[in-house]
């Protein structure tokens, strides 16, 4: 799994995680595993898995470290 930094939530459900050297990764709430997505906080530490989606590469199975 890699690591990364929430860079932004929306209102709307989805979000992008910061990797240093790499373009931000969107994810949706449906790809968060171990906390709500309301409990995710801009800035929190991050582990994922990089998959792709119909639009390009996101982040899948997001959990808080």
């Amino acid at each position: 799994m890699a690591e990364g930094t929430i860079k932004r939530l929306t209102d709307k459900g989805f979000g992008f995680i910061s990797v240093d050297g790499q373009k931000d990764l969107f994810f949706h709430h449906s790809a968060v595993e171990g906390i709500a997505y309301d409990d995710l906080r801009e800035g929190q530490m991050v582990t994922y898995n990089a998959g792709e989606g119909p639009k390009g590469p996101r982040a899948e199975n997001v959990r808080p470290v």
